[in-house]
Parts: C-alpha cells; sequence; structure tokens
C-alpha cells in the first residue's frame, strides 16, 4: 500500500485497491492502487501535493471513453466527476458565456445552454463524458467540437498550482490538443469559460431530435465506451470496419457492434483483455482490407494481469 502524508480531512475519503469496474461504462477493469474524489480544487490541490513526486496519476470523469486493463492501475487515479463543488461548477458569465467545471457532463451543459437561450451548444448532448474530458480530447458530435467554443481554461499542475490559460494558448485538431509553448503533460483542466451565440428562441427540440438520432444509430443501452476510433480524413471509420466484414466480430463477452461498428460491446461477460483484442484485431484487419490505420479515441490504461 502506498505511504501517504494525507491531511486529517482527506484520510477517510481515500481509498485504497479500489475496483475500477464500477467507475467505467465498459463495466471492466482492476484495481486503482489509490482513488481519491475530491469535492473542490483545494481538495484535489492538497491531495496533489500529498503524493510522492514519482507517483503515477490517472484522471477519470464518467469512466467513458476509457479501457482500464484487468491488472488495474499503478499509483493514484483522481476522479473529478461532479458530486457538488467547484466541479460541479455551472453558471451562466454575461450575455452569452458559460463557466462550466470539469466534472459537469456534457449532456447538461447541453441542456442549460438550452435553459439559457444560448445556442450551437446541443452537440453536446451527443458527448456521453465530461466537460473535462471534453477539454482533453477536443471532444465532438454532429458536427460541433468542444474547443470552438473555449474563451479560456482553469488547469491545476503536478504541484497543485492553479493557472488560467487562454484558447490561444492551445493547438487544437481533431480529437486532440497541445500547449503550444511545449507545456509538460503534468497538468490538467478543471474547468472552463465557453463561448455560445445568443438565440432567444432556443428551445430543446434539437436536443430531442438529434438524441433521438443517435438513439437510432447507436447502441444506446448496451455497455460501450462510445466512439472507439477517429474518423480518418475524408472517411469514417464506422463505414471502414463494416466494410470489412467486422460487424458481429466476436472474442469471448467482447464484440463489434451490429448497429454500429464504431462501437465494441460488453456483453457483460467481457474482459478487458478481450475488449483490447477485439480493438486490435479490428483496427489490423481495416489497415490490410483498406490500407488504413485506424488511431484509437479510447484511451487504454493500466496493467494486463500476469499469467
Amino acid at each position: 500500500m502506498m505511504a501517504l502524508q494525507l491531511p486529517p480531512r482527506l484520510e477517510s475519503r481515500v481509498l485504497f485497491d479500489e475496483p475500477l469496474a464500477k467507475h467505467t461504462s465498459w463495466r471492466v477493469g482492476g484495481p486503482a492502487d489509490v482513488f481519491f474524489k475530491p469535492r473542490d480544487v483545494e481538495e484535489l490541490s492538497a491531495f496533489l501535493r500529498a503524493l510522492p513526486s514519482i507517483t503515477r496519476i490517472t484522471w477519470i470523469g464518467l469512466g467513458s471513453n476509457l479501457l482500464v486493463r484487468d491488472g488495474g492501475i499503478r499509483g493514484a487515479l483522481i476522479a473529478t466527476l461532479a458530486t457538488g463543488g467547484a466541479f460541479g461548477e455551472l453558471k451562466k458569465l454575461g450575455d452569452n458565456e458559460v463557466w462550466a467545471g470539469s466534472g459537469v457532463t456534457c449532456a447538461k451543459l447541453a441542456k442549460h445552454c438550452v435553459k439559457w437561450g444560448l445556442g450551437a451548444g446541443e452537440f453536446f448532448a451527443g458527448i456521453p463524458g465530461t466537460v473535462g474530458g471534453a477539454l482533453a480530447m477536443n471532444a465532438g458530435a454532429f458536427g460541433g467540437e468542444t474547443w470552438n467554443h473555449v474563451v479560456e481554461v482553469e488547469t491545476i499542475d503536478r504541484n497543485g498550482g492553479i493557472r488560467r490559460r487562454k484558447a490561444d494558448d492551445y493547438r487544437v485538431a481533431y480529437r486532440h490538443i497541445e500547449l503550444k509553448s511545449g507545456g509538460d503533460n503534468n497538468e490538467w483542466f478543471t474547468g472552463a469559460r465557453l463561448r455560445f451565440e445568443s438565440r432567444a428562441h432556443a428551445g430543446d427540440a434539437q436536443i430531442k431530435s438529434l438524441l433521438a438520432r443517435r438513439k437510432a444509430t447507436q447502441p444506446i443501452g448496451e455497455l460501450s465506451c462510445g466512439s472507439v476510433f477517429t474518423n480518418p480524413p475524408g472517411d469514417h471509420a464506422a463505414r471502414l470496419i463494416e466494410a470489412a466484414g467486422l460487424k458481429g466480430f466476436r472474442i469471448g463477452g467482447a464484440r463489434v457492434s451490429e448497429k454500429h461498428a464504431n462501437f465494441i460491446i460488453n456483453d457483460r461477460t467481457a474482459t478487458a483483455a478481450e475488449l483490447e483484442r477485439v480493438i486490435e484485431h479490428v483496427r489490423a484487419t481495416v489497415e490490410k482490407v483498406h490500407g488504413v490505420r485506424l488511431t484509437p479515441e479510447v484511451r487504454v490504461v493500466g496493467e494486463a494481469l500476469k499469467s
């Protein structure tokens, strides 16, 4: 067990050897050495300062877009899904801006954009994650992308230091962002100021339409991580996978969805190893058939079980 010198107020809330299957949308994954769910930025800062400098840190929101291997995660896992506090803060700023904590779900952000008469935010309803995850990967859905709306972000570094950065400080691409200054990876998003269009007659009809479209075309209700691969330039990963004859391909309890080929389903008996094997088989087959090497959108973390 990792030795930690924690502030007394945090000691009872830090968990050790916490199983991660219940924290991920695929419902697989071994334990995290250390698991902590901070209530606010101040608690997070105190926790980071208490960790030994060599400790590996992994972040999780809703646990979508994440495959945790069966051997679990060494080091510390920090969960920022909103249960109140700074990570769950969502408020309107002026006429057309919003502040959203990293633990706010994208679905909640979309609903509040409608409530506040703000347009072009409806696409967030199609992202099965939190604002923090959407910022980290420039998540998008239905033609919209997160960083098209970012004005500035708040970040926290490995030593618990807080700073504000402008959107222009980052280089933004499809499903990817990085600091232009070449800053290190030990800095993470805690919230963002987002800008939308003022739309006096914004309603929830468009969100309902988008969600109906999502339900009709995606395997909603089954255990998945959302889209597994990013779309290659000028094409769609789902089309390539389906054209390669991979719909329904299965290894153990893991299979390629028959409804949407860019989804891999856990039939509730799959291991993380089986899901990862399906991912690699799909990549290899698509490359063999089409000459295209697909890029995973899902993050694969942790260690395999030792045989």
